[in-house]
């Protein structure tokens, strides 16, 4: 039985037992002795007397803070002289220690010359334990160095044997889908946090947390304490097949949510917004009417609240997702011609409008990433005219540079104005970095270069009109060249004049700068010289100008009426101007696919569930 549980046994408390003659005495020991006497310890730990090696007998532990500051003293001033202890002194510290017995009057003397003797010895045998801990640390780093070494030898002439080479950058193929999307930047606090700090950001939202009891952690929205209590609204996701990889995903609406869609239309239909406001209150998280009223709050300059009721239905829409869905794998689908899954890709565009515009582009980048990976072959909002703007916004130049290398070949990006001017400015911006090696500087201006040669050649209507944006006023040059005049914008057709006009509103404001301009004037030059020389290439573009853009598909005019840019609205044609657009479903696709019918609510309506408010005469 141990010490310390007898001291249990008998009620004593530890400090409480009676001091004996020997009762302040220690022994110091060095380790390595320590570790040699470990199986002679005796009962409770404590070695019997006699057994062993001897340590040094200190009357007072205090006395080794005054051996260790000797010790400091010693090696500082390069001083490693053994100490020894006398005979004499070691045979009076092993009586001592045997016996145990108290020193009298008479031998006080000999007492302060062996107390002397110990702390030197013990002082001595410290660095002798030092100096064998330095000289095994020594060898085993010199032993490990020269193993790493000889390592480093054999793959050495592994590679120079077998002929290859250390590793450069990752294959493509072990690369990241060029629409991943990365889950931490679909929160807009992520941003925030870089530009304001942590403490700005999440000082509101500390004290609320406590009082925050929801289902599930999401990631497209954060709730708030505000919304109403979270509920089933009949709303939920079903797999519909795989693959070759991709999966492909629906959402669906229960008969409770069905009858809920039947009342938004007919408040849709009486253009009353307080219709709408009524139907939420019995059902708070109906997606499609969360939509419409939050276009009313955005036109009535409500933006805050636009902007929750956009979050509130990403929300709903958030906790019916099927276990399989991904929002970043980018292999999942949803058919935009499904009415129910159209509010879940409009709810995701106007969340990223208004994160544009609250200053976090990167996070936008994400969304414009995400909705595009839903349906990337048809792209039914037309993302692929937004998501350069967001790149060069977000200053993710590499990621705009990459889309256009590996969708080129394909998509053929460089024949939308946007992509073609885009590229080459990205390419330039990313010139002007001074983290990049010289060669990668000059590399990527040429590259810029080239590019907008080709951009201007191509599309020569766009030079102009966005000097005018810039409030540049360009030479008379190139004013009265007949290539970039006046007959260069009415020329083209007007096809091409939208999605000009569509680029211009959107992305004229990051060409101001007088490095950009400067380069720009320079590259206008060398496409004016080439005019002149007669550039077979100049005569090539104009004829592909006349036969690409005779009309654009219903995505670009879906795409245009979300943008709400005035002058690429005022480019739609007549027969997309005269239809009733509503912000929950703007121009329906012709082959849409109806899984429920509404019903019939008197003559001249629609039946089918969308409900666009159309009316069409019997």
């Amino acid at each position: 039985m141990s010490r310390r549980a007898l001291r249990r046994l008998r009620g004593e408390q530890r400090g409480q037992e009676p001091l004996g003659p020997d009762a302040l005495q220690f022994v110091l020991l060095d380790d390595d002795d320590a570790e040699e006497e470990g199986p002679k310890t005796g009962l409770g730990g404590r070695r019997p007397g006699g057994a062993g090696k001897e340590g040094v007998r200190v009357n007072n532990r205090f006395e080794l803070i005054n051996i260790e500051d000797l010790e400091d003293d010693l090696v500082v001033n390069g001083e490693r002289s053994d100490c020894t202890l006398p005979d004499s002194a070691s045979s009076g510290n092993k009586g001592r220690a045997k016996h145990g017995n108290p020193e009298n009057k008479q031998d006080g003397d000999a007492a302060a010359k062996a107390g002397s003797s110990e702390q030197s010895n013990a002082s001595g045998k410290l660095r002798k334990k030092k100096k064998k801990q330095k000289n095994k640390k020594s060898c085993t780093g010199e032993s490990s160095e020269n193993g790493l070494e000889d390592i480093d030898r054999i793959l050495e002439r592994i590679e120079d044997s077998s002929g290859f080479s250390h590793p450069g950058p990752p294959p493509l193929s072990s690369r990241k889908h060029v629409l991943y999307v990365e889950h931490r930047h679909l929160n807009p606090d992520t941003e925030l946090k870089r530009y304001f700090g942590a403490r700005a950001v999440l000082g509101e939202q500390r004290p609320r947390q406590r009082q925050r009891v929801y289902p599930k952690c999401t990631w497209l929205t954060t709730p708030k304490s505000t919304w109403p209590r979270y509920s089933k609204p009949g709303l939920s996701m079903r797999l519909l097949e795989s693959k070759k990889g991709l999966s492909f995903f629906a959402f669906e609406h229960s008969e409770e949510y069905q009858q809920a869609q039947h009342k938004f239309l007919v408040a849709v239909e009486s253009m009353e917004p307080n219709n709408i406001v009524a139907l939420l209150q019995t059902s708070p998280y109906h997606v499609d009417s969360l939509l419409q009223l939050s276009d009313a709050c955005r036109f009535q300059e409500d933006q805050e609240m636009a902007r929750d009721l956009i979050e509130r239905a990403l929300y709903s829409m958030e906790c019916v997702f099927h276990p399989l869905f991904s929002l970043t794998s980018g292999t999942c689908r949803l058919d935009y011609r499904r009415p129910e899954n159209r509010s879940f890709y409009l709810a995701l565009y106007k969340q990223m409008s208004f994160l544009e515009k609250r200053g976090c582009p990167r996070t936008a980048l994400e969304y414009c990433k995400l909705i595009l990976s839903l349906e990337p072959d048809e792209d039914p909002l037309c993302m692929l005219l937004l998501i350069d703007h967001m790149a060069l916004r977000a200053r993710n130049y590499e990621y705009l540079i990459r889309l256009f290398q590996e969708w080129e070949a394909h998509r053929n990006l460089s024949q939308l104005p946007n992509f073609a001017f885009s590229v080459p400015l990205a390419y330039f911006l990313l010139s002007q970095q001074t983290d990049l090696p010289d060669h990668e500087l000059s590399s990527a201006r040429q590259q810029a270069s080239l590019l907008i040669q080709q951009a201007l050649t191509m599309f020569p209507g766009v030079l102009m009109p966005l000097l005018e944006y810039c409030s540049v006023r360009p030479d008379a040059t190139v004013s009265n060249h007949r290539f970039f005049g006046p007959d260069a914008e009415i020329s083209q057709p007007p096809a091409l004049s939208q999605l000009v006009s569509l680029y211009l509103g959107r992305s004229h404001f990051l060409w101001k700068e007088p490095a950009i301009m400067s380069w720009l004037e320079e590259n206008v030059h060398e496409v004016l010289e080439a005019v002149d020389s007669g550039d077979p290439a100049v005569e090539a573009c104009e004829n592909r100008r006349k036969v690409l853009y005779q009309r654009a598909p219903r995505n670009i005019h879906r795409h245009v009426i979300l943008s709400e840019i005035k002058e690429a609205v005022a480019a739609l044609p007549s027969d997309v101007t005269t239809q009733s657009v509503m912000g929950f479903d703007p121009l329906p696709p012709v082959d849409t696919i109806y899984s429920y019918v509404r019903p019939e609510r008197g003559r001249g309506w629609r039946k089918e569930w969308p409900g666009v408010r159309t009316a069409i005469k019997a």
